[in-house]
């Protein structure tokens, strides 16, 4: 049985983990295992460790840099340091980052966090279940949370 880690924050404004999982358990059985940390910094370092540690097949890293400019710094940091995590395992971390400043409004912003989330999700089970899907999918301007812009055309 394949293994998911999800690793989200406490800083986020929406409960990204519970509709990640959701979303998977909708999709596929799998067993899942969850860990919470304070900020999108701590992302990298927990979804290493459920790699190392629990050996997850893949991990979901899910979080919401706010708005001001320092969020924005630390959102490249974290995706820096998930991308060393990457590297360092030889496996996917798929990062869900919602900034804050993405959205009009909170209920917007709810909106978009969820949404980015469960699309990522089922992202993560086509990865692990059905590669073949994503590329069919190759080309077609796939938008998670918001709407798909379809492919260029010539």
């Amino acid at each position: 049985m394949a293994t998911i880690g999800v690793v989200d924050t406490t800083f986020a404004r929406f409960n990204m983990g519970k509709a990640a999982i959701d979303e998977i358990e909708k999709n596929v059985s799998a067993k899942i295992i969850r860990r919470t940390v304070p900020g999108i910094k701590d992302l990298p370092v927990a979804a290493k460790k459920l790699i190392e540690e629990e050996k997850c097949d893949i991990v979901m890293a899910l979080g919401m840099p706010g708005s001001k400019e320092q969020d924005k710094i630390c959102a490249h940091e974290a995706s820096t340091g998930i991308i060393q995590a990457q590297l360092m395992t030889n496996t996917h971390i798929i990062e869900v980052f919602v900034h804050e400043d993405e959205a009009r409004d909170e209920k917007e912003l709810a909106f978009l966090m969820d949404q980015r989330s469960r699309e990522h999700a089922i992202n993560v089970v086509k990865m692990l279940f059905a590669p073949d899907k994503l590329i069919k999918e190759a080309g077609t301007g796939q938008r998670q949370g918001f709407r798909d812009m379809g492919p260029a055309r010539i």
